[in-house]
């Protein structure tokens, strides 16, 4: 038996082992953050459907003939904004029918507002350089307000994506242009405005100051009221300053809550998810890399971001490498695990059949042992209770006794001083003092008093079998009734109606009266009546 269950724990504790380097390799800090992300993701299409009705309401909008230009124009506006970050060529469709519109209603303000956005969304799908020529074709000395804030902020996001991809010679060109722009945001957008506090930070994040840029995009990432994409932009930006100081598992943080917003807004324009797959495959998060880059080759597919696309393929291969090296171990593993599994089930099948042999016998055992405990545990309560039984009333019937040979003594002494004096009327006196009612009924009273002194819940208890309005209640002055009483010499083991007839001085038949007067009251069936009054317990 002990080698036998040996076995069985050494096998059982390597299986363990194995299983929990399994799940500390895989395991990883900020999974709280991560696994919301990966319910988001489960929940992805519902905010995309959200997203697309939202779209068709707009567009049915549209083919009402009596729509004056203002709101046909106002309309594309909308429908164009829904789409720049969700969908390229539904985004440049519309812009570019927004401007046509704007061409043929003479409305310069939205011509050129059109050609902004067109900017901005050619600047979303890669097309740097036809964004910044969009940019050109429009003066933007006629612009104010926001259409001129959107002009210097797309300009601004145009060159540093620009120089992100050329080499050291042309990307400080490019930067301090970009660096140009942001100067003009920052002189036309209001104060502590999101702009202001973006373009900001961001300036500082590309000139490596990145302890100047925290204070300002923290003020953005703790705003009550976010707009979902301009949070995920915050907190995507701000990733790069914690990679930059060496800190990626904040980085990680960011970049998670990044692509949560990104989801909830039905962002298909993004990088957070890719960077974040990055990230966690340095880590060694292989299966979370996979499934994120993914993710974000679908993006790209799904909005036509031609950057995205030769970024997730870049990366993509070597994480599906891994994955399959992975996969591959996994089955290795697998196939240790089955044989282990197999000889486990074998140890444990001939064990099984071993100790279910010793069970047998030992709850054999056990069951003669648990009737013979259970016998002994009745045998003793009630030893128990018979001794205490009998010690209250051995000495209250000798203490009774001992007063009636002393009463006795004195009634001889009384009858042989009358008689030798030869004085009948004394003698007469005498014999008419000796009550025997009286005398019973003191009896009674001791009987009653030794009883409630052992079963002091007896009344009570004896009563809860009894219908409501059929409960007993000893008058004043008196311990228990005569209904109590017979049933109380019952709890005592005096059954037998001839002997409680006895003791009480009634006959027979009326004892018989008594009882079967009480069990038609009660409320538990007769055969059970008197088994609950054996069952009251004395008290200890």
């Amino acid at each position: 038996m002990s080698s036998v269950a040996n076995i069985i724990r050494s096998i059982f504790l390597c299986c363990m082992l194995l299983w929990l380097t399994d799940i500390l390799a895989y395991s990883q800090p900020n999974d709280s953050v991560l696994a919301v992300l990966d319910r988001e993701l489960l929940q992805a299409d519902h905010y995309v459907d959200l997203k697309i009705e939202k779209i068709y309401r707009l567009r049915q909008q549209l083919k009402n003939e009596s729509l004056d230009a203002g709101r046909k124009l106002s309309l594309y506006q909308n429908i164009s904004d829904e789409y720049r970050s969700f969908h390229f060529d539904s985004a440049f469709k519309y812009t570019r029918e927004l401007n046509q519109l704007a061409y043929r209603f003479g409305n310069q303000t939205m011509i050129n507002i059109s050609k902004v956005k067109m900017a901005f969304i050619l600047q979303s799908s890669g097309m740097f350089k036809e964004s910044i020529d969009t940019l050109f074709s429009v003066d933007n000395t006629l612009l104010e307000g926001t259409t001129l804030l959107s002009y210097f902020t797309t300009a601004a996001l145009s060159y540093y994506s620009l120089s992100d991809l050329l080499d050291d010679y042309y990307h400080p060109v490019y930067e301090q242009k970009a660096a140009l722009y942001v100067d003009s945001i920052l002189m036309v957008a209001p104060g502590n405005s999101y702009e202001q506090l973006y373009f900001r930070g961001l300036r500082n994040v590309r000139q490596g100051n990145f302890e100047d840029a925290l204070p300002d995009l923290k003020v953005l990432q703790k705003d009550v009221t976010p707009d979902l994409h301009k949070q995920a932009i915050v907190n995507s930006t701000m990733s790069d300053i914690y990679i930059n100081l060496g800190e990626n598992q904040t980085a990680i943080d960011l970049l998670a809550r990044s692509a949560i917003f990104d989801i909830r807004s039905a962002t298909r324009e993004t990088a957070a998810i890719l960077n974040l797959a990055n990230l966690l495959y340095q880590q060694g998060d292989i299966q979370r890399a996979y499934i994120y880059t993914k993710r974000a080759l679908e993006d790209a597919n799904f909005y036509g971001a031609r950057h995205r696309k030769i970024q997730v393929g870049s990366i993509l291969p070597i994480i599906e490498e891994e994955m399959m090296n992975i996969v591959e171990r996994q089955k290795r593993r697998l196939l240790f695990y089955s044989v282990i599994s197999t000889v486990l089930v074998f140890v444990v099948v001939v064990s099984f059949i071993v100790i279910q042999r010793q069970l047998q016998k030992i709850k054999k055992a056990e069951r003669k042992l648990h009737e013979a405990n259970r016998s002994l545990s009745t045998i003793n309560r009630k030893l128990v209770e018979a001794n205490k039984i009998k010690e209250e009333y051995l000495g209250y019937y000798f203490s009774l006794t001992s007063v009636y040979i002393e009463k006795l003594e004195k009634l001889k002494f009384s009858l042989e001083s009358s008689l030798g004096e030869n004085n009948l009327k004394k003698t007469e006196y005498i014999a008419r003092e000796i009550d025997p009612q009286k005398e019973r009924a003191k009896l009674y009273e001791g009987f009653d008093s030794v009883f409630l002194k052992l079963f002091p819940d007896f009344i009570s208890e004896f009563n809860a079998l009894l219908n409501e309005g059929d409960r007993i209640t000893p008058g004043e002055g008196e311990l228990l009734t005569t209904d109590l009483r017979i049933f109380a010499l019952t709890r005592l083991g005096i059954s037998e109606n001839d002997k409680i007839a006895r003791i009480l001085d009634f006959s027979v038949n009326t004892i018989y009266t008594y009882k079967t007067r009480i069990r038609k009251k009660a409320i538990v069936p007769n055969e059970e009546f008197e088994r609950k009054i054996m069952e009251i317990k004395v008290f200890k």
